[in-house]
């Protein structure tokens, strides 16, 4: 069968494309699929039902899973590389999907709904109490759900075997375009030293690891706060004061597997904000007067696929500033 040559110039458009916001090597090659169907990678824009896959990009570490709710797309991350992207359905008009950073709650192959009675959601992995999850349903190419993000039945099953409880999805309301970045390594990096001022107002922080000695790690710079908050596995597993933190919006970013040519973190941004935009680590490392021993906890877990994440909104769930916002926070109200 001979190839349309168009067909064929968008494909290897869309995986040089692919490849280079992914920063690897163009030897790596792309697979787009539809529902049940292998198509060309003919454009850069999904369609309803369409998705990429690429778990060769990054055969193993933690996963961390981006879905911009403007873009109707999710963006998987494993170990710091993009590896797939799916179109997605979140909440129609009414019925918002809520914008935070949230954790795999629990995994279920075969679910229904307890609100919505009969109302099947397989591949059922839940993000709130409330009943808000990420399942296989239609796709209709706009939001169209009840306030969880549908995704296509194979995408499902693929995304399903490759995270585990505790993972962190964060529901974006801007786009997310993955950026590389060593920003947030000036804070984290071995090679920097702690703030030399670590007499805090309030002089204290909490590390107890021992609570999750395993899983998917995040850490969390709240500017309303002023509270960095480490949890692994979903667990809170320490906790510190910081000082003259000033942050705008939601940055989030995801630790890569290598440092820079002066020991600094290497991260991948996700949030697709410009460069303009991003938090002045050295200044904020400097100012914040973060503990000797906070900041060396912080260094012993950050690993390739830790969360980074700098929000101008509060942590703690008591203190939300505005309705639909929730960090890692748990509502106990009747769940799907």
């Amino acid at each position: 069968m001979k190839l349309n040559p168009m067909i064929l110039r968008g494909a290897l458009r869309t995986i040089i494309l692919s490849t280079i916001a992914a920063g690897l090597p163009l030897a790596a090659s792309a697979e787009v699929f539809t529902e049940g169907n292998q198509v060309p990678a003919a454009t850069e824009t999904l369609k309803a039902g369409d998705f990429v896959w690429e778990p060769e990009r990054a055969p193993a570490g933690p996963v961390l899973l981006v879905v911009s709710v403007p873009e109707q797309v999710a963006h998987v991350y494993r170990n710091g590389v993009q590896i797939a992207r799916s179109s997605v359905s979140t909440g129609r008009p009414g019925h918002p999907t809520p914008i935070g950073v949230f954790t795999v709650m629990e995994k279920e192959v075969k679910h229904e709904s307890s609100i919505y009675k009969g109302a099947e959601m397989p591949y059922m992995e839940r993000l709130t109490m409330g009943g808000i999850a990420l399942h296989a349903g239609q796709l209709p190419g706009y939001p169209d759900s009840h306030g969880c993000v549908r995704l296509p039945l194979e995408f499902s099953k693929l995304l399903y075997g490759v995270t585990q409880k505790g993972i962190t999805v964060i529901i974006a309301d801007e786009h997310s375009a993955p950026r590389e970045t060593v920003h947030p390594g000036m804070l984290f990096s071995p090679a920097t030293p702690p703030a030399a001022d670590t007499k805090l107002a309030r002089g204290q922080f909490t590390w107890t690891p021992e609570k999750a000695p395993s899983g998917p790690v995040t850490i969390i710079i709240s500017e309303p706060d002023q509270q960095v908050y480490a949890y692994r596995n979903g667990v809170e597993i320490g906790r510190t004061t910081v000082r003259n933190v000033a942050i705008r919006g939601l940055h989030v970013y995801s630790a890569l597997d290598g440092v820079d040519a002066q020991g600094k973190r290497k991260w991948i941004r996700v949030d697709g904000k410009p460069a303009a935009n991003d938090p002045n680590i050295a200044e904020m490392a400097s100012k914040a007067g973060i503990a000797d021993g906070f900041y060396a906890g912080l260094r012993s877990v950050v690993v390739p696929g830790t969360t980074l994440v700098f929000t101008d909104k509060p942590v703690n769930a008591d203190t939300q500033s505005k309705p639909g916002f929730k960090v890692l926070g748990l509502g106990q109200v009747a769940s799907r």
